[in-house]
């Protein structure tokens, strides 16, 4: 399962909702008559709580959706959803054409070892920067390190061997 949206606030007092976007196909995951499984809000990050909110309409505003749920008939339940995280099953998101190109759930996971073949640790989130993406590597002593995520420093993906190759300048992965 995969969050492709939070729920923030609602929107007039008919029961449309200010959707923030966490998916790089908004504009195919938010269309009508698509169907989310709904979650716990981020401070009780778990699995999705069994409820479905399927899209009776869209519109977008200031660069969000605004959106009509056809479970949602009012503002009072609409106001109960502030928070809410918004789910699809992974295996329904088909792979990137480009194949230098990755979903985030095609990469946590990954094993992260380096161009001489020493094991660094594993992928544990990726963080969407200004720059570049990043990735959040678990080191094998438990500890995080950030690699930007750029072929110079990332020459390697392949997620059905299970690993990523890099190759960190000097003292990189000591920050």
């Amino acid at each position: 399962m995969l969050v492709v949206g939070k729920i923030l606030r609602p929107h007039g007092i008919r029961g449309e909702l200010v959707v923030e976007v966490r998916t790089d196909e908004p504009e195919e995951r938010f269309v009508v008559g698509s169907t989310f499984d709904v979650g716990p809000t981020e401070e009780k990050l778990g699995s999705p709580v069994g409820a479905k909110l399927t899209i009776e309409t869209v519109r977008w505003h200031q660069g969000r959706p605004l959106i009509f749920f056809a479970e949602v008939p009012d503002r009072n339940v609409a106001e109960e959803l502030r928070g809410l995280l918004l789910w699809v099953d992974s295996g329904d998101i088909a792979a990137p054409v480009d194949p230098d190109e990755f979903h985030d759930h095609q990469l946590v996971g990954l094993d992260v070892i380096t161009v001489a073949g020493d094991k660094i640790g594993v992928v544990a989130r990726i963080d969407h920067a200004p720059a570049s993406d990043m990735l959040v590597v678990r080191k094998e002593d438990r500890t995080m390190a950030l690699v930007p995520f750029v072929r110079a420093i990332v020459p390697t993906v392949d997620v059905a061997g299970g690993r990523v190759v890099i190759d960190p300048p000097d003292g990189l992965l000591d920050l």
